[in-house]
């Protein structure tokens, strides 16, 4: 066994049932071919359709909604609508006001009710696409939304709205982590992250073969969507309570600029065949603040520290629309994490 390097120490999670204080689950809004930025004319109306980002929404809000809100300005409408209230709906409009527009958001809930409260927050476009349905257009806005969204955050770490850099461990018992292709999309995220590299047994704690450690940040859903809803009001924003049932409904709205940001929704609303659930479960544990990094993998699980606790995860159920919390999926979780936790050395 490798002798381990007293910088490579670090504090063990505490994995237990009795530990856990809540389980939830949340839906991903998929599509195969990745995330849709574009506009539409319907009569009088301008659609910005902003949706679709999978496993990303957190990580790529604010880089879709400036390409969102770059295709709005071709309108000459400064009164605006944006539909949905979740992280893309907050981005989408703080950008707006920041260029000057008067955006009232339209929304059957608001934080903490959303899809985006129960988003693990790590900054890391995963599951936005399947690499055979993407096109060259798509990899232009993923590049793009990537690198604007990873310099946005940068400028709001700090405890007010809840964003922190920490070390990243990816864990693997089948092999190295790989580079990503040129063809693949990814190829333009990897080079963001600081620092990464390729660990030696001696310079992690981790029963595993192959580790690897970058940086990167992670977003306090609870605090940061709080954090939005603050600037968004404090800048003379509006939010308006209101469930659409139909496109017919949004094109009665005031405001002939829209932006769609409805995640799911806009399969019913706009028709889009391609959206599908990724269903994800998460476990909580009581809070540990003396932990300082991150995990992902081995296998599918993860493991990030929150303040409002210790999340632990490891489900991608496509196609499930179910809401509800699986037992076995719980029990997963946790003896996964704790075979991984509890092997560690030092």
């Amino acid at each position: 066994m490798a002798v381990l390097a007293p910088g490579a120490r670090l504090s063990r999670v505490k994995v237990s049932p009795d530990r856990v204080i809540r389980t939830i689950a949340g839906l991903r809004p998929f599509r195969p071919s990745g995330f849709v930025v574009r506009g539409e004319k319907l009569g009088e109306k301008t659609v910005i359709h902003n949706y679709g980002h999978g496993g990303a929404g957190i990580t790529l809000s604010w880089g879709t909604s400036q390409l969102a809100v770059e295709e709005g300005a071709k309108a000459e409408a400064r009164d605006c609508a944006v539909i949905g209230c979740g992280v893309v709906g907050l981005s989408t409009a703080r950008l707006l006001q920041q260029r000057g527009y008067n955006p009232v958001i339209y929304a059957r809930e608001t934080p903490p009710s959303t899809t985006s409260n129960v988003a693990g927050g790590l900054w890391d476009p995963v599951s936005v696409y399947d690499r055979p349905s993407v096109t060259p257009e798509f990899r232009r806005q993923f590049g793009e939304a990537a690198r604007f969204a990873f310099r946005r955050y940068q400028s709001l770490t700090g405890d007010l709205y809840g964003v922190r850099w920490l070390p990243l461990y990816t864990l693997s018992r089948d092999g190295a982590v790989a580079v990503a292709p040129p063809e693949s999309p990814n190829s333009e995220v990897q080079p963001l992250y600081p620092e990464p590299k390729q660990l030696s047994p001696g310079e992690h704690p981790f029963n595993v073969p192959f580790a690897h450690r970058r940086y990167s940040m992670l977003i306090e859903p609870a605090i940061y969507l709080n954090a939005l809803m603050r600037d968004y009001l404090l800048n003379g924003g509006r939010i308006a309570i209101r469930e659409f049932q139909s496109r017919e409904e949004l094109m009665g709205l005031r405001e002939n600029l829209l932006f769609n940001c409805t995640g799911l929704g806009a399969g019913k609303l706009f028709g889009d065949a391609e959206l599908t659930p990724i269903k994800g479960q998460l476990s909580f544990l009581l809070p540990q603040p003396e932990l300082d990094y991150m995990t992902v993998g081995p296998g599918d699980i993860y493991m990030f520290p929150r303040r409002d606790g210790v999340l632990l995860g490891c489900s991608h159920e496509r196609g499930v629309w179910s809401t509800e919390p699986d037992p076995a999926t719980t029990e997963r979780i946790l003896r996964e994490n704790a075979a991984l936790f509890g092997g560690m050395r030092g």
